[in-house]
């Protein structure tokens, strides 16, 4: 044999040897082996992250409400740019804020009086809400209810003050309020306790008060007005829905804008509107006030009242 072909077979010869499987070394040992012998680190469990409420549409409404000092500044001003306007109005004879279909009798000459709406225009409910969202709940008379008696309500920022200083002047201040009349007394003490000026229980006209010779239309406070207005001058009033000033016939978009259409003068002068995200017939009127619609189908009907960037 050449030696050539000598080498030629040497190489086939290793290039075969190369393509054996190495056999296997018994000092290595397997895996299992190997975790009887070096212990595997225990993992320490990481506690679950607690549960968050579900999501609700009042959350940045009340977190605004609480949180912002915005809101803060807002219904401050709303309340001293009241009390530069109280000096004039008093000293103005003809001065009134009842609109004309719900003065029954001259004013000039009567007793000064302003009317304030109770809830979110000078007490704050906030905690309620923000417990509705915590809890994922909606309102109901009966939580409602509940949180009306502690009696826990803090004043609107600038609302206590402007009421002191009404009463300071002589001048009366009526709570026309939608609160149930079996929650008057737990009301009247959470007015008084924060230092609200409230002489006689007669102060408080809560829903259902009644008033002769005017018929009452649902929860409407027309009636409650006039009562007001056949006593005294009403001078200001004040609320964080336009239904605290006038009567809104048609809780629609345009028919809310219509009830106050012919009163925008006042605004800022016999009027003062407080902001209120949380609740109000503004958010019915978005649905046709068809509180009967699953949450799903009025939440969709309030994205279809939203007007999109094109």
């Amino acid at each position: 044999m050449t030696p050539i072909k000598t080498l030629a077979l040497s190489a086939l010869v290793l290039a075969l040897a190369a393509c054996q499987t190495a056999p296997v070394r018994d000092d290595v040992l397997t895996d299992e082996a190997l975790a009887q012998i070096v212990p595997v680190p225990v993992r320490k469990k990481v506690p679950d992250a607690p549960l968050l409420p579900a999501g609700n549409d009042n959350l940045n409404a009340v977190a605004w409400i609480q949180g912002s000092i915005e809101y803060r500044l807002i219904a401050g001003q709303t309340f001293r740019s009241a009390l530069n306007q109280l000096d004039r109005a008093l000293k103005t004879p003809d001065w009134d804020a009842l609109v004309p279909t719900e003065r029954a009798n001259p004013a000039t000459g009567l007793a000064p009086a302003v009317i304030v709406d109770i809830d979110e225009t000078v007490l704050d409910n906030s905690p309620y809400q923000a417990r509705l969202v915590r809890d994922g709940l909606s309102y109901d008379e009966t939580t409602w209810d509940a949180w009306v008696r502690e009696e826990k309500a803090t004043p609107v920022p600038g609302a206590l003050e402007f009421a002191q200083a009404a009463a300071a002047r002589g001048v009366t201040v009526y709570y026309v309020t939608n609160r149930a009349a079996h929650l008057e007394e737990p009301t009247l003490k959470n007015l008084r306790a924060v230092g609200f000026p409230i002489d006689k229980p007669e102060q408080f006209l809560g829903l259902g008060f009644f008033v002769d010779g005017c018929e009452q239309e649902g929860s409407e406070k027309g009636c409650r007005r006039q009562h007001v207005g056949r006593s005294h001058r009403v001078l200001m009033q004040f609320g964080d829905q336009i239904g605290d000033m006038a009567t809104i016939v048609a809780n629609t978009p345009q028919g809310r804008e219509q009830a106050m259409a012919p009163y925008l003068g006042w605004v800022g002068e016999r009027w003062f509107v407080l902001p209120n995200p949380t609740y109000g017939s503004w958010e019915p009127a978005l649905f046709n006030n068809a509180w009967t619609l699953r949450e799903n189908e009025r939440r969709q009907l309030k994205l279809d009242s939203l007007k999109y960037a094109q």
